[in-house]
Protein backbone atom coordinates (compact mmCIF):
# COMPACT_ATOMS: atom_id res chain seq x y z
CA UNK A 1 0.00 0.00 0.00
CA UNK A 2 2.82 2.61 0.53
CA UNK A 3 5.02 1.77 -2.37
CA UNK A 4 4.06 4.86 -3.83
CA UNK A 5 4.32 6.66 -0.90
CA UNK A 6 7.54 5.65 0.57
CA UNK A 7 9.76 7.26 -1.93
CA UNK A 8 8.51 9.99 -2.27
CA UNK A 9 9.55 10.90 1.37
CA UNK A 10 12.17 8.69 1.82
CA UNK A 11 14.64 11.81 1.21
CA UNK A 12 13.55 13.47 4.01
CA UNK A 13 11.99 11.15 6.72
CA UNK A 14 12.91 7.64 8.01
CA UNK A 15 9.96 5.58 7.41
CA UNK A 16 9.13 2.43 8.74
CA UNK A 17 6.28 0.02 7.42
CA UNK A 18 5.83 -3.78 9.02
CA UNK A 19 3.49 -5.79 8.34
CA UNK A 20 1.65 -6.77 10.79
CA UNK A 21 0.98 -10.57 11.80
CA UNK A 22 -1.07 -12.44 9.16
CA UNK A 23 -0.62 -9.75 6.97
CA UNK A 24 1.46 -9.28 3.82
CA UNK A 25 4.94 -11.07 4.03
CA UNK A 26 4.87 -11.11 7.81
CA UNK A 27 4.80 -14.91 9.81
CA UNK A 28 1.07 -16.08 10.40
CA UNK A 29 0.64 -17.95 13.10
CA UNK A 30 -2.59 -20.12 13.40
CA UNK A 31 -5.38 -18.51 15.41
CA UNK A 32 -4.81 -21.11 18.21
CA UNK A 33 -0.75 -20.27 18.90
CA UNK A 34 -1.75 -16.47 18.58
CA UNK A 35 -4.17 -13.82 19.54
CA UNK A 36 -5.00 -11.95 16.65
CA UNK A 37 -6.61 -8.85 18.79
CA UNK A 38 -6.04 -5.47 18.48
CA UNK A 39 -4.97 -5.44 21.89
CA UNK A 40 -2.01 -8.16 21.04
CA UNK A 41 -0.92 -6.10 17.45
CA UNK A 42 -0.20 -3.24 19.35
CA UNK A 43 1.89 -4.74 21.96
CA UNK A 44 4.19 -6.02 18.75
CA UNK A 45 4.31 -3.00 17.18
CA UNK A 46 5.25 -1.58 20.69
CA UNK A 47 8.27 -3.97 21.20
CA UNK A 48 9.38 -3.39 17.44
CA UNK A 49 9.46 0.30 18.03
CA UNK A 50 11.18 -0.60 21.06
CA UNK A 51 13.66 -2.59 19.17
CA UNK A 52 14.52 -0.12 16.64
CA UNK A 53 15.31 2.33 19.10
CA UNK A 54 12.72 4.49 18.00
CA UNK A 55 11.99 7.41 20.54
CA UNK A 56 9.36 9.27 18.98
CA UNK A 57 7.67 9.58 15.42
CA UNK A 58 4.67 10.44 13.56
CA UNK A 59 1.69 7.65 13.04
CA UNK A 60 0.04 7.16 9.53
CA UNK A 61 -3.21 5.82 10.46
CA UNK A 62 -4.75 3.99 8.16
CA UNK A 63 -8.13 1.16 8.22
CA UNK A 64 -6.83 -1.12 10.90
CA UNK A 65 -3.69 0.92 11.42
CA UNK A 66 -6.25 3.55 13.11
CA UNK A 67 -7.09 1.23 16.12
CA UNK A 68 -3.15 0.25 16.58
CA UNK A 69 -1.83 4.02 16.43
CA UNK A 70 -4.55 5.18 18.63
CA UNK A 71 -3.48 2.72 21.40
CA UNK A 72 0.13 3.32 20.80
CA UNK A 73 -1.17 7.54 21.49
CA UNK A 74 -2.40 6.66 24.87
CA UNK A 75 0.12 4.60 26.28
CA UNK A 76 3.19 6.88 24.99
CA UNK A 77 1.63 10.13 24.73
CA UNK A 78 5.18 11.70 24.92
CA UNK A 79 6.26 9.90 21.89
CA UNK A 80 3.90 10.93 19.31
CA UNK A 81 5.07 14.19 16.70
CA UNK A 82 2.07 14.47 14.74
CA UNK A 83 -0.64 12.14 13.30
CA UNK A 84 -1.33 11.63 10.03
CA UNK A 85 -5.17 9.89 9.04
CA UNK A 86 -5.89 8.55 6.12
CA UNK A 87 -9.91 6.72 6.38
CA UNK A 88 -9.51 5.64 10.03
CA UNK A 89 -12.39 6.05 11.96
CA UNK A 90 -12.57 7.40 15.30
CA UNK A 91 -16.36 8.28 15.93
CA UNK A 92 -19.49 6.05 15.15
CA UNK A 93 -20.56 8.32 12.55
CA UNK A 94 -17.59 7.68 10.26
CA UNK A 95 -18.73 4.27 10.14
CA UNK A 96 -21.11 3.82 7.01
CA UNK A 97 -24.43 1.43 7.02
CA UNK A 98 -22.49 -1.70 5.81
CA UNK A 99 -21.13 -1.59 9.41
CA UNK A 100 -25.18 -2.86 10.15
CA UNK A 101 -24.35 -6.65 9.71
CA UNK A 102 -20.75 -6.59 10.93
CA UNK A 103 -22.34 -4.96 14.22
CA UNK A 104 -24.12 -8.11 13.63
CA UNK A 105 -21.77 -10.12 13.55
CA UNK A 106 -20.25 -8.93 16.49
CA UNK A 107 -22.75 -9.33 18.80
CA UNK A 108 -23.39 -13.25 17.60
CA UNK A 109 -20.49 -14.42 15.79
CA UNK A 110 -22.25 -17.90 15.62
CA UNK A 111 -24.92 -16.48 14.00
CA UNK A 112 -23.53 -14.97 11.43
CA UNK A 113 -20.14 -16.08 10.58
CA UNK A 114 -21.06 -17.89 7.49
CA UNK A 115 -21.80 -14.12 5.78
CA UNK A 116 -18.91 -12.94 6.54
CA UNK A 117 -16.73 -15.55 5.59
CA UNK A 118 -18.56 -15.46 2.36
CA UNK A 119 -17.81 -12.09 2.00
CA UNK A 120 -13.84 -12.24 2.78
CA UNK A 121 -13.82 -15.03 0.34
CA UNK A 122 -15.24 -13.26 -2.71
CA UNK A 123 -13.09 -11.66 -4.81
CA UNK A 124 -15.83 -9.32 -6.07
CA UNK A 125 -16.48 -7.97 -2.29
CA UNK A 126 -11.92 -7.76 -2.34
CA UNK A 127 -12.59 -5.35 -5.47
CA UNK A 128 -15.15 -3.22 -4.25
CA UNK A 129 -13.23 -2.91 -1.07
CA UNK A 130 -10.69 -1.35 -3.51
CA UNK A 131 -12.81 0.90 -6.17
CA UNK A 132 -15.35 1.21 -3.88
CA UNK A 133 -17.57 4.33 -5.16
CA UNK A 134 -14.48 5.72 -7.06
CA UNK A 135 -15.60 7.67 -10.36
CA UNK A 136 -12.10 6.81 -11.67
CA UNK A 137 -11.89 2.92 -11.45
CA UNK A 138 -9.15 2.63 -13.98
CA UNK A 139 -6.83 4.75 -12.01
CA UNK A 140 -6.65 1.64 -9.18
CA UNK A 141 -4.42 -1.13 -10.40
CA UNK A 142 -6.17 -4.62 -10.41
CA UNK A 143 -2.88 -5.93 -9.01
CA UNK A 144 -4.28 -4.22 -5.54
CA UNK A 145 -7.17 -6.51 -4.89
CA UNK A 146 -6.10 -9.52 -6.92
CA UNK A 147 -2.70 -9.69 -4.61
CA UNK A 148 -5.21 -9.07 -1.33
CA UNK A 149 -7.23 -11.97 -2.84
CA UNK A 150 -4.18 -14.30 -3.03
CA UNK A 151 -2.80 -13.54 0.20
CA UNK A 152 -6.77 -13.69 1.70
CA UNK A 153 -7.14 -17.09 0.22
CA UNK A 154 -4.11 -19.06 1.85
CA UNK A 155 -4.49 -21.59 4.14
CA UNK A 156 -5.78 -20.61 7.25
CA UNK A 157 -5.92 -16.83 6.56
CA UNK A 158 -9.79 -16.51 7.08
CA UNK A 159 -9.46 -17.72 10.35
CA UNK A 160 -7.10 -15.06 10.98
CA UNK A 161 -8.94 -12.58 9.45
CA UNK A 162 -12.29 -13.82 11.04
CA UNK A 163 -11.02 -13.38 14.70
CA UNK A 164 -9.38 -10.00 14.12
CA UNK A 165 -12.67 -8.35 12.56
CA UNK A 166 -14.78 -10.05 15.42
CA UNK A 167 -12.51 -7.75 18.00
CA UNK A 168 -12.73 -5.10 15.89
CA UNK A 169 -15.60 -4.28 18.12
CA UNK A 170 -13.10 -3.35 20.88
CA UNK A 171 -12.42 -0.09 18.85
CA UNK A 172 -15.63 1.33 18.10
CA UNK A 173 -16.00 1.06 21.97
CA UNK A 174 -12.71 2.80 22.62
CA UNK A 175 -14.07 5.68 20.89
CA UNK A 176 -14.59 8.11 23.56
CA UNK A 177 -11.04 7.46 24.87
CA UNK A 178 -9.70 8.40 21.78
CA UNK A 179 -11.30 11.60 20.85
CA UNK A 180 -10.83 12.29 24.69
CA UNK A 181 -6.64 11.88 23.80
CA UNK A 182 -7.87 14.16 20.95
CA UNK A 183 -9.37 17.17 22.55
CA UNK A 184 -7.08 17.07 25.79
CA UNK A 185 -3.56 16.42 24.06
CA UNK A 186 -4.37 18.61 20.35
CA UNK A 187 -1.58 16.85 18.56
CA UNK A 188 -0.99 17.84 15.35
CA UNK A 189 -2.73 16.73 12.83
CA UNK A 190 -3.21 16.12 9.23
CA UNK A 191 -6.92 14.38 7.66
CA UNK A 192 -5.81 12.90 4.39
CA UNK A 193 -9.52 11.31 3.47
CA UNK A 194 -10.73 9.64 0.52
CA UNK A 195 -14.02 10.86 0.07
CA UNK A 196 -15.46 7.91 -2.07
CA UNK A 197 -14.96 5.54 0.59
CA UNK A 198 -17.97 2.81 0.97
CA UNK A 199 -16.96 1.71 4.57
CA UNK A 200 -15.75 4.90 6.28
CA UNK A 201 -17.93 8.42 5.30
CA UNK A 202 -16.90 11.87 5.37
CA UNK A 203 -18.85 12.78 8.27
CA UNK A 204 -16.24 10.52 9.88
CA UNK A 205 -13.14 13.12 8.37
CA UNK A 206 -15.17 16.02 9.48
CA UNK A 207 -15.46 15.03 12.84
CA UNK A 208 -11.82 15.25 13.58
CA UNK A 209 -12.21 18.78 13.05
CA UNK A 210 -14.70 19.25 15.59
CA UNK A 211 -11.62 17.38 18.03
CA UNK A 212 -9.07 19.13 16.81
CA UNK A 213 -9.43 23.02 15.44
CA UNK A 214 -5.91 23.22 14.55
CA UNK A 215 -6.14 20.00 12.22
CA UNK A 216 -5.88 20.45 8.57
CA UNK A 217 -8.73 18.41 6.73
CA UNK A 218 -8.53 17.68 3.40
CA UNK A 219 -11.17 15.29 1.29
CA UNK A 220 -9.71 13.81 -1.30
CA UNK A 221 -11.13 12.58 -4.96
CA UNK A 222 -10.35 9.05 -4.14
CA UNK A 223 -11.50 6.07 -2.00
CA UNK A 224 -10.44 3.65 0.90
CA UNK A 225 -7.11 3.14 0.03
CA UNK A 226 -6.71 6.61 -1.29
CA UNK A 227 -2.78 5.89 -1.87
CA UNK A 228 -3.92 3.95 -5.17
CA UNK A 229 -4.99 7.16 -6.44
CA UNK A 230 -3.66 10.40 -4.94
CA UNK A 231 0.02 9.40 -3.34
CA UNK A 232 1.50 12.20 -5.27
CA UNK A 233 -0.91 14.18 -3.68
CA UNK A 234 -0.88 12.81 -0.35
CA UNK A 235 2.80 13.07 -0.07
CA UNK A 236 3.09 16.62 -0.78
CA UNK A 237 0.23 17.66 1.92
CA UNK A 238 2.59 15.33 4.44
CA UNK A 239 5.75 17.03 3.70
CA UNK A 240 4.39 20.06 3.77
CA UNK A 241 2.93 19.03 7.53
CA UNK A 242 5.25 16.89 9.21
CA UNK A 243 8.26 20.09 8.09
CA UNK A 244 6.40 22.01 10.53
CA UNK A 245 4.60 20.04 13.03
CA UNK A 246 7.62 17.86 13.62
CA UNK A 247 9.92 20.54 14.35
CA UNK A 248 7.51 22.70 15.99
CA UNK A 249 7.04 19.20 18.49
CA UNK A 250 10.97 18.81 18.97
CA UNK A 251 11.18 22.71 19.86
CA UNK A 252 8.02 22.44 22.42
CA UNK A 253 10.34 18.95 23.86
CA UNK A 254 13.32 21.15 24.32
CA UNK A 255 11.58 23.93 26.55
CA UNK A 256 10.15 21.34 28.88
CA UNK A 257 12.80 19.15 28.50
CA UNK A 258 14.66 19.44 32.46
CA UNK A 259 18.17 21.71 32.35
Amino acid sequence: MFRDLIPRLADRFRLIAPDYPGFGRSDAPAPQAFRYTFDHLTEIVDRFLELQRVVDYSLYLQDYGGPIGFRLALAHPERVQALVIQNAVAHEQGLSDLWVSRKAFWADRAAHEAAVRANLLSLEATRQRHVGRSPHPERIDPETWEGEYALLTRPGMIDIQLDLFHDYRTNVASYPKWQAYLRDVQPPTLVVWGKHDPSFTVAGAVAYGEDLPEAEVHLLDAGHFALDEAAPQIAELIRSFLAVSVSGARARRREHSPE
